[in-house]
């Protein structure tokens, strides 16, 4: 007889990847750019639904794993800011068509679901494992958000990517400048990848960074393999919209920065603390509720008077 938790993880599944082929598939298939009001409201939705989802968690699984889901959704969601925006630089370093921005985007996002599985999976197994991963995780939080604070700002040169470097160190493909139907591959006459390949490399080099940082986070909230993946699945299959709302306002979104270093050393120290004092899960979320209200309110106010 078939589990609870079967059920849901077939039902999940289901709804996640019809949902991923709608988006990135039927919507995305579109050559006119989104709208700033197009790409709010297809936020609103993505996010409505797994607001839904959330609930189904509670009605069926209980208080406890649906707190858990919402703050690693909403922890997913406030870290990949900083990750939307590398893909910003990216995109404009290559000067893409809108076409091809929703083509790499398509197949970045696709990827992230694997890279997702695996990091999660992979992390969950390693903690029940090795209990004082725990320790090593957390420390590695917390020196990412301190990291992140001394980092002077500095200019994101693609060109420099380490995955690409090595890419045409050990291969001998050609990279061209033909940029013709967007493609990845052309012959001219030989085999070549395009401009567009390498962006596609350099988007899934720096989703797979950012894993390392977000993975562990997510894991300082639950262990539970259910609601660490599907928290970031829901928060991956908005990212498209996300991208082009964040295309237009991520200019005015000043503390950025200092609210994710805020919530990195903040659930780095959660993760050690918690092997010595368990922190309420409703803690968490209320302090990156807070965070997160706060960081937007401050940009806002700052952006109005330099306005």
């Amino acid at each position: 007889m078939i589990s609870l938790s079967q059920i849901f993880w077939i039902l999940f599944f289901l709804f996640i990847f019809g949902a991923a082929f709608f988006d990135l598939f039927w919507l995305g298939k579109r050559k006119k750019e989104l709208s700033l009001k197009e790409a709010g409201f297809w936020v609103i939705v993505w996010v409505s639904l797994a607001i839904f989802f959330n609930i189904l968690i509670y009605l069926f699984q209980g208080t406890q794993n649906a707190l858990e889901f919402f703050t690693a959704y909403l922890l997913e969601e406030s870290l990949s800011l900083d990750n939307l925006f590398i893909f910003l630089v990216i995109f404009f370093f290559f000067d893409l068509s809108l076409f091809s921005q929703q083509k790499v985007l398509k197949w970045g996002i696709l990827g992230a679901f694997l890279m997702r599985a695996i990091f999660i999976f992979g992390g969950i197994w390693l903690l029940q494992t090795f209990h004082f991963l725990f320790y090593f995780f957390g420390a590695f939080l917390i020196y990412s958000g301190l990291k992140l604070l001394f980092q002077k700002e500095k200019r994101i040169d693609p060109q420099k990517n380490l995955f690409l470097r090595i890419i045409r160190k050990i291969t001998r493909v050609t990279v061209t400048e033909d940029m013709r139907d967007s493609r990845f591959f052309v012959r001219k006459p030989a085999f070549a990848i395009t401009p567009l390949f390498v962006t596609l490399i350099l988007i899934e080099s720096s989703d797979l960074v950012f894993a390392f940082d977000s993975v562990p986070a997510v894991l300082a909230i639950t262990q539970n393999p259910f609601i660490a993946y599907t928290s970031n699945a829901f928060a991956i299959l908005g990212l498209r919209s996300f991208y082009f709302v964040l295309a237009n306002l991520l200019p005015r979104f000043i503390y950025l920065k200092s609210e994710i270093i805020i919530l990195l050393t903040f659930i780095g120290f959660k993760m050690i603390l918690n092997q010595f004092y368990h922190i309420p899960i409703i803690f968490s979320l209320a302090f990156i509720l807070i965070t997160i209200t706060i960081s937007i309110l401050l940009s806002l106010i700052k952006a109005k008077k330099e306005a």
